[in-house]
């Protein structure tokens, strides 16, 4: 999972992400809200964590400029503040849940896990595309009763192709989403993960194809017979 946490204390923040990169999520970190809004934009987060009070932009008003422009990411919000007032402002501008500074970081793992589940609900523990099934428990590519297992990499990377089914994903959007934005891998990383991709399609025998699109990048399709 990809979390974006947007908080201005930044002792915090750096503890947080310390924290959460230890229990296997990946972080990237935003100290104002402006910032926050930015990086939030780009699709590429999993869950948002985002505190109230920032400067340039406090957070109900990135929740509510995120919320209008239809990014459905689930939303965890923190307040060093206890008032009902701001914990219903909040949930009425589409916030996910709630934290009230100081908090556990077991609480807040919990809520993340959650948060988590929620999504997975929502979209679905088996996803498919053409004659494949991808299992997001498991790990497991599957085709009439054929399975094999993906490394984590290969797996997020056919995650994003399915759930864009009919776009074309870039290959720094894949970076950004699965490696981060603070990473050195290059372009041929992608390539590499492509590559396994496609020999696992061909061990299961799937007529599913990643197809690239060049200039423009990746995307899934059916083989031509």
């Amino acid at each position: 999972m990809n979390i974006l946490l947007v908080d201005d204390e930044k002792q915090l923040t750096t503890a947080l992400a310390a924290i959460l990169k230890q229990n296997k999520y990946s972080v990237d970190c935003a100290y104002n809200g402006e910032e926050g809004l930015d990086m939030a934009l780009t699709g590429i987060y999993d869950l948002i964590i985002l505190d109230i009070m920032m400067p340039k932009i406090n957070g109900l008003e990135v929740l509510k400029i995120l919320r209008s422009r239809k990014v459905s990411v689930p939303i965890l919000m923190l307040s060093a503040k206890s008032e009902i007032s701001d914990k219903i402002d909040g949930l009425n501008l589409g916030a996910d849940d709630y934290l009230t500074k100081p908090f556990s970081t077991d609480e807040l793992l919990a809520r993340i896990r959650a948060l988590s589940r929620r999504k997975s609900e929502f979209t679905g523990d088996v996803l498919e595309y053409g004659d494949i099934k991808l299992d997001r428990n498991t790990f497991e590519l599957g085709r009439n009763g054929h399975k094999i297992t993906l490394g984590k990499k290969e797996f997020q990377i056919l995650e994003m192709l399915i759930l864009n089914k009919g776009k074309s994903i870039d290959k720094e959007k894949f970076i950004e989403k699965i490696w981060g934005f603070d990473t050195d891998a290059e372009y041929n990383t992608i390539e590499v993960y492509i590559s396994f991709l496609r020999k696992k399609f061909a061990a299961i025998g799937s007529k599913t194809e990643i197809k690239s699109i060049r200039g423009i990048g990746y995307t899934l399709g059916e083989k031509n017979d």
